[in-house]
């Protein structure tokens, strides 16, 4: 979805004017925004806590059989 960095909100694609500008300001919206630091820091630990705790379930399972 377009992003307009003026207006710091997203243009739906019906509302975009004629040069892919935002139709509040005018300046040209860009395809996407970047993600923040800490959000990709957050998704990175996510997958690593979820991956220690599959492990700890498959040894258990391994250990009980």
């Amino acid at each position: 979805m377009p992003w307009c960095e003026q207006c710091d909100l997203e243009v739906e694609e019906e509302a975009l004017v004629d040069d892919d500008s935002c139709p509040t300001c005018g300046i040209p919206t860009i395809s996407h925004r970047h993600q923040p630091w800490w959000f990709k820091f957050l998704a990175v630990a996510t997958v690593i806590y979820l991956g220690y705790r599959l492990f700890q379930g498959v040894t258990w399972v391994i250990h009980h059989l």
